[in-house]
C-alpha cells in the first residue's frame, strides 16, 4: 500500500464507526477496527513525513512526482513552490 492508500484506509475504517451525526461509536468489538485504523494512520504519517513538495518535476526526497501529487490530492491541498508565499 502507498502512503495515500493507508491514509484513505484509516479514514474508511474510522468512518465505518461513526454515527449519523458524525460521532465515533465505540462498543465491544470495535477495538480491532480502531487499532487497524491507527496502524494505517501511523503508516500514512510515516510516508508523509518522508516526502517533500515536488519542484520542477522533482521531489527533494527522491519520491516520484506522482507520489507527491497523490499526497496533495488526498490531503486536499495544493503544492507550494519553494520560496513561494504559503498564504
Amino acid at each position: 500500500m502507498t502512503g495515500p492508500e493507508h491514509y484513505r484506509e484509516a479514514e474508511r475504517l474510522v468512518s465505518s464507526l461513526k454515527t449519523e451525526r458524525g460521532a465515533l461509536y465505540v462498543e465491544d468489538g470495535n477495538e480491532q477496527v480502531l487499532a487497524a485504523a491507527q496502524v494505517h494512520a501511523t503508516l500514512a504519517l510515516a510516508a508523509a513525513t518522508a516526502m517533500s513538495a515536488p519542484v520542477d518535476g522533482e521531489s527533494d526526497s527522491g519520491l516520484p512526482v506522482r507520489d507527491c501529487t497523490a499526497w496533495y490530492e488526498v490531503a486536499g491541498v495544493k503544492p507550494q513552490p519553494k520560496g513561494g508565499d504559503a498564504r
